[in-house]
């Protein structure tokens, strides 16, 4: 019986595999991908599976399953540790150690989904921090160039939600991440009103960094962004849509209690979740196999009986419907796989 993905995905969608293999070395991994693209063979790599929206049917190609270990330190006192940790890894899991060690400027992305090789490809960031901020270097297979590179933090091409291996999708295998962490008791200064007002800090201020872990958990938890079998609010991709980033004359149109968050480069950044809610889009919102989640409408869940069909659909409502009130076109966060957003 061929290997269905919705096992695979934090939103338990997704049809079969076409064929199906696990990589639990770097040279596993390397050898799947190389001998599928000397074949013409299409390739998907799954690890957390928490940022794939995947088709009712599945993928034709070959499915390898990113399940590399290893978690390798150069510490210097001086300069802080250097962590090198293969892409299969939990991130959470590396988090949690990382704050055990006393490893700074990872602690307010605690609780996020997924794996340690997907942190670059995404720059995923949460509460104020961004892996771009330690990211040190990234080591991948290059599938274009048939070699292994070594890409320093500066030539990743990070930027919101981004970088050069999401805007290149089919050149790089993300092998293991380096990351530059200073060490210490107390986490990176907190830059999010939201986490220094629970803290009980100022912007700017710092606590103790199990403080910081605990307190993101916390908040987290409260939205539905803590992987949770039992609760189908955490049956989602996480965040569905990035926040827009609009021009002043978009932002200008915008009602004028909107959030405003003006950009180093003139634009506007605007809140994703303000423009769902009041383009009349509430918690919960949705037809019973999906919906919104009720404690959070940035994450569009499954609610135990539902089809990737239904998701996309309750997703191109939402788009429509906010772009119908407000003129902004919502940009889905995770990737599509044999399905897509139908553009505007």
């Amino acid at each position: 019986m061929a290997e269905r993905l919705a096992d695979h995905t934090t939103l338990r969608l997704g049809g079969p595999a076409g064929t199906f293999a696990d990589a639990t070395t770097e040279r596993e991994l390397v050898d799947l991908v190389s001998r599928a693209d000397a074949a013409g063979e299409r390739v998907l790599l799954v690890a957390g599976g928490s940022n794939l929206v995947v088709g009712d049917d599945g993928f034709p190609g070959l499915v390898v399953r990113v399940a590399t270990r290893g978690v390798e330190l150069d510490q210097d006192t001086c300069g802080g540790a250097v962590v090198t940790v293969a892409a299969g890894e939990s991130w959470d899991a590396f988090v949690a150690h990382a704050v055990r060690q006393g490893w700074v400027g990872v602690e307010a992305l605690s609780g996020i989904p997924g794996s340690v090789g997907a942190t670059p490809i995404q720059n995923v960031g949460a509460y104020g921090q961004e892996v771009s901020e330690t990211i040190a270097s990234v080591r991948c297979w290059d599938r274009r160039d048939n070699a292994l590179r070594t890409i320093a933090a500066a030539d990743c091409g990070f930027g919101y939600r981004t970088s050069r291996f999401k805007q290149d999708p089919e050149r790089y295998v993300v092998l293991t991440v380096t990351f530059q962490l200073r060490l210490g008791d107390l986490g990176a200064p907190v830059k999010y009103a939201e986490l220094a007002r629970t803290l009980g800090v100022e912007p700017g201020q710092r606590a103790p960094m199990t403080q910081v872990r605990e307190t993101v958990l916390g908040l987290r938890r409260g939205k539905g962004m803590v992987l949770d079998a039992d609760d189908h609010d955490t049956w989602s991709a996480g965040s569905f849509f990035t926040n827009p980033f609009l021009t002043e004359e978009q932002s200008a149109r915008l009602p004028a209690d909107a959030p405003r968050w003006p950009q180093p480069d003139g634009s506007v950044k605007t809140s994703a979740a303000w423009l769902i809610e009041h383009a009349g889009f509430s918690k919960g919102y949705g037809n019973g196999r999906v919906g919104l989640s009720t404690k959070h409408t940035l994450a569009l869940t499954n609610r135990g009986a539902a089809s990737t069909a239904d998701l996309v659909a309750l997703a191109q409502e939402i788009r429509h419907g906010v772009h119908d009130r407000f003129g902004v076109w919502l940009v889905n966060e995770p990737v599509f796989v044999e399905c897509e957003l139908v553009a505007g």
